[in-house]
């Protein structure tokens, strides 16, 4: 159980004064609204402390993602966000960005029988989006098609709550555990099988990128394991590589196969990534 707020933080209601709001996402210890106000459209995230039950160990860091999240946007020199503490936990508010997510936009490539083709420009926004933040220094940590929006003019990556690259106030930081593991790289995997901690790194994220493109382009996950499988037995079939014999259609295919190579040096740079797309 956590104890996620029904309604907006008062601080939150104070700074942004809405004309009109939508929860949009409420997950273990994390709500999303989608807010209007005279000053614009934002994202507002909520998070507090999950307790331990029979089934779900406790997650006090998913109070602090927010506030951390607000912290790697001020280090990015980011605009138009605030973060801060409500009695709870942190949130932070940012910019609302409209579009379907990487996922969503290529579902007629996944239908069967389709006979389109991932479309290259997007892949390539997704890689611009991406090399942004590697070019200031910084790894993402948690790349997903979800985190991909395809904007009318351009492609944004959010949620920076994991990310690593420079000081973060230790009142919100917390260690990295891993990410969704159907991206997750296998250097990280058998970091947080072997430790429960891992690092992120920009190699790690081009191999989420790949991933990431792939079960998009196709439907299927690069590595090989059953749906309801538990966590550790995923991260295990990462840790080993066992990759499904997948392949994208189009251009996308033999440099997704070198993104998701199992040895980091083995993988492009996400600017190489960049420079075989344009």
């Amino acid at each position: 159980m956590s104890a996620t707020p029904a309604e907006l933080p008062i601080v939150v209601l104070d700074a942004l004064m809405p004309t009109r709001q939508r929860l949009v996402a409420d997950r273990r210890g994390s709500m999303v609204w989608e807010v209007e106000s005279d000053r614009g459209q934002y994202a507002v995230k909520v998070g507090a402390p999950i307790e331990a039950t029979a089934e779900w160990p406790g997650q006090p860091w998913t109070a602090l993602a927010p506030a951390r999240e607000g912290a790697v946007m001020y280090r990015l020199g980011l605009s138009d966000f605030a973060y801060g503490e409500w009695e709870g936990g942190t949130w932070n508010f940012q910019p609302w960005h409209e579009g379907p997510n990487l996922h969503q936009l290529w579902e007629p490539v996944r239908e069967p029988g389709s006979l389109i083709e991932p479309h290259t420009g997007v892949a390539l926004s997704c890689v611009e989006a991406l090399a942004e933040l590697h070019a200031k220094g910084w790894a993402h940590g948690d790349v997903q098609p979800a985190h991909f929006i395809i904007g009318p003019e351009r492609t944004h990556l959010i949620d920076l709550a994991l990310a690593r690259g420079g000081q973060v106030p230790k009142g919100y930081d917390f260690p990295f555990r891993g990410c969704l593991v159907h991206y997750e790289a296998p250097e990280i995997a058998r970091s947080v099988l072997a430790t429960g901690e891992a690092e992120p790194t920009q190699e790690a994220d081009v191999y989420a990128l790949g991933a990431s493109l792939l079960i998009s382009a196709t439907g299927w996950r690069a590595i090989e394991y059953p749906d309801d499988a538990p966590r550790p037995v995923q991260r295990k079939a990462v840790a080993e590589g066992k990759r499904r014999p997948v392949k994208a259609k189009g251009e996308l295919g033999e440099l997704i196969d070198a993104m998701l190579s199992q040895a980091p040096g083995d993988r492009p740079t996400v600017y190489e990534v960049g420079t075989a797309l344009s």
